[in-house]
């Protein structure tokens, strides 16, 4: 199920240039004041602790039916790494017919966390950089675990368009998604399988809540040859590619 960006509909890759245009113009914009992704965001908090919500309560928008949070683990977990965003759907954004993999267990139906699609995550370096996707398993978020086919004909749906608690970290994620979603859909089909190839080699352990099994799928990124790419690719198809300012 793996693409390539050849395999890409020229629209898409058009669309895909957009995007990362908006993601560097969100990366010139705050480091003209010396910011970042990361420190807008956790910005006016006086201590960041591991494990906590950046923000607190998370960011939603009801009119999008989208979500995320930041957050960072012991760094011996996670070497070379600040901390990650967490990306979601809501149930109104996945169609009505979706059967999912599998539901969250009788002890965290009550948590509303439960209603949740997990996306992807997106790694950050200390100087608030992204350098990796990854996708979970389902116990890491308590997720209803739907599969790749279902999630990534819902990836459109995911936007964050509010301007608190940052606008700028809003339009970036955003834009993430929609830059890197042929490396994304790939993910999520990894994922499925690395399950399904888990559950094999343990069948006596429910593979869904295995803590042994917490990254499903994993790629490392750079924003800059991504746009490398995209525009070498739309240019070898004779398309016009916009300098970047």
């Amino acid at each position: 199920m793996a693409q390539t960006l050849e395999q890409i509909p020229t629209e898409r890759l058009h669309e895909m240039l957009g995007a990362g245009l908006e993601v560097l113009n969100c990366h010139r914009v705050l480091g003209l004041t010396g910011d970042n992704i990361v420190g807008e965001l956790i910005k006016g908090h006086q201590s960041f602790y591991e494990w906590d919500h950046y923000p607190p309560g998370d960011v939603y928008d009801g009119a999008h039916d989208s979500q995320f949070y930041y957050h960072a683990h012991p760094q011996l977990e996670r070497v070379g790494e600040h901390g990650h965003f967490h990306s979601f759907l809501h149930p109104a954004a996945i169609s009505p017919a979706a059967k999912p993999l599998v539901e969250p267990p009788e002890s965290e139906l009550e948590d509303d966390q439960t209603t949740l699609c997990h996306l992807v995550c997106i790694s950050m370096d200390s100087k608030g950089i992204p350098i990796r996707f990854f996708t979970t398993n389902r116990w890491v978020t308590g997720e209803i675990l739907y599969p790749a086919e279902t999630i990534i004909q819902a990836l459109d749906r995911f936007e964050i368009d509010l301007a608190q608690p940052s606008w700028p970290v809003n339009i970036w994620l955003t834009n993430m998604i929609r830059f890197y979603r042929p490396a994304i859909e790939n993910l999520l089909w990894e994922r499925d399988v690395t399950i399904l190839s888990w559950q094999r080699v343990h069948p006596d352990s429910n593979a869904y809540e295995d803590r042994d099994l917490e990254v499903t799928s994993c790629v490392d990124i750079s924003v800059d040859e991504q746009m490398a790419a995209v525009r070498e690719t739309l240019a070898h198809r004779g398309e016009h590619v916009p300098e970047i300012g």
